[in-house]
């Protein structure tokens, strides 16, 4: 007797525990002051400051972030280039790693956001999540 074939061992990928629906934009300058004098972890590449928002605090969304570069940075197209570097590699990365309640804000480093591997841009925003939240 033949068996029928066996249908390949794949494991299945977990469930992100949020969409990118579910992440808001941080437009008011006081959301991102609460945000800096809560939780922050520099990494080579950015700083993620995080906070976890108030009970009372209204959100359209489960989660929100935020993006900013100084002039540090650069002129206005590196500013750009890095904050679109930065929303990128959130876009990827949070959904799995955001935790709902909570707001973040990423910082660009001068030299570093604009030139560093895209692929080490996630791993250390990954990262820096996972110590901000461990």
């Amino acid at each position: 007797m033949t068996q029928p074939p066996k249908a390949p061992l794949v494991q299945p990928e977990p469930p992100a525990a949020l969409s990118w629906a579910d992440v808001g934009v941080m437009r008011k300058r006081r959301d991102f002051l609460a945000a800096a004098r809560a939780r922050r972890q520099a990494m080579p590449s950015m700083v993620v400051q995080a906070r976890r928002r108030r009970q009372d605090e209204p959100s359209e969304t489960a989660v929100r972030i935020g993006y900013t570069c100084s002039k540090k940075v650069g002129n206005a197209v590196a500013r750009n280039r890095a904050k679109r570097r930065l929303r990128e590699a959130a876009r990827l990365v949070l959904p799995g790693l955001a935790r709902p309640g909570w707001d973040y804000v990423l910082i660009g480093r001068r030299d570093v956001t604009a030139a560093r591997p895209f692929e080490l841009l996630k791993s250390d925003l990954a990262a820096a999540l996972a110590k901000v939240h461990g």
